[in-house]
């Protein structure tokens, strides 16, 4: 595969960090990683040659992450991934880097590199290619979708009996830029929504700081999704960073079963997976929708959702800030309608009334 080398400059205080994420990115031959332990260092390298891709921590010494972000972005906008710490206080400012414009969250490794997972270093080296895609940069051409794990490894397809008095089924899929594009969807949904499920590409615990979020910014209920929780309208749940969302139904209706299997299309929560669940149980009262995001996660989901009589839809790239997965679910069939961003909450709205009044 000829792919223009990526230059990644990582920005972070703990030479083990950076040490971990070096080694791990230079097991790509398309990757070239420079490293700065200092954020003011940082701006003057870039002053010098812009990278592709920066990754940065958010606490460091002398400058703030979320002030060394906001300079770059006002200086020179570039693809930023957010690398932070689990606790409370690093989800609460990553999704603030997110807002001033960060495309990408992932966790800070908190082992040295023998122990750094095989599945880590999957998803840091996706996280790259899919930043380098963003729309800030164009320069950069599409990636391939890599090899992964199918949905049956969670779920074989099998179409349920399905239980009409269910009601409809609002699923969303998204990954790089999905933070905005979910809020801006979400925002939309009146307080009756059609209960609504999501499968964001997220770390573990930032997923639950967002739907905390989302749930004060929206009409709707929105949390992090549980284990056996039933849904109801105007609820919607968010899969846990790190496990995968499916839905099930019995004669009592819809409820979310999480799963902590493999990763599937390389992610975990997988879209494939989610949408996989909801061709299953749902049917033709689904409506699945896939928004921005590298790769292919998703395609072959939706593709299920439509030959089982789902309602299909995917973000135009106009919109997106990668147009990868919505590209490959339009290349396999599996979308009815492609619309801009702002257009797909009245979409879904107008899809419900001319179904259920």
């Amino acid at each position: 595969m000829n792919k223009k080398q990526l230059t990644v400059l990582v920005v972070d205080d703990s030479a083990v960090v950076r040490q971990i994420i070096q080694q791990v990115l230079s097991t790509e031959p398309g990757i070239l990683v420079d490293t700065s332990a200092d954020p003011m260092f940082a701006l003057r390298k870039m002053e010098k040659s812009l990278p592709d891709v920066v990754i940065t921590d958010l606490e460091m010494p002398r400058m703030s992450g979320i002030e060394f972000i906001r300079k770059v972005m006002q200086e020179h906008p570039l693809p930023i991934i957010v690398c932070s710490g689990l606790a409370e206080k690093g989800t609460s400012m990553a999704l603030q880097a997110m807002d001033l414009g960060a495309v990408e969250i992932i966790t800070k490794p908190k082992v040295g590199i023998k122990d750094f997972l095989h599945e880590s270093a999957v998803v840091l080296i996706d996280a790259v290619y899919g930043a380098a895609q963003s729309r800030l940069r164009r320069s950069m051409p599409p990636v391939p979708p890599l090899p992964g794990l199918s949905a049956d490894v969670i779920l074989p397809f099998r179409l349920s009996h399905l239980n009409p008095s269910a009601g409809p089924l609002i699923v969303l899929g998204a990954s790089t830029g999905g933070v905005e594009a979910l809020t801006c969807i979400l925002r939309v949904m009146p307080a009756d929504a059609p209960p609504i499920l999501i499968a964001q590409h997220m770390p573990e615990h930032f997923t639950h700081a967002f739907a905390e979020r989302l749930n004060l910014d929206c009409a709707i209920e929105v949390h992090e999704a549980k284990d056996g929780q039933r849904l109801r309208s105007g609820m919607a749940l968010i899969a846990p960073g790190n496990h995968h969302l499916l839905v099930r139904s019995d004669v009592r209706g819809y409820f979310a079963e999480i799963d902590s299997g493999p990763l599937v299309s390389r992610h975990r929560p997988s879209v494939d997976v989610l949408f996989r669940s909801a061709a299953c149980v749902a049917g033709e009262n689904a409506i699945g929708v896939i928004l921005t995001g590298m790769g292919d996660d998703g395609s072959k989901g939706l593709l299920e959702m439509r030959h089982a009589g789902a309602h299909t839809i995917a973000e135009a790239e106009s919109s997106c800030v990668v147009f990868g997965m919505p590209r490959e679910a339009v290349q396999c069939g599996a979308v009815k309608s492609v619309l801009s961003l702002p257009k797909i909450a009245p979409a879904i709205l107008d899809i419900l009334h001319a179904r259920y009044g």
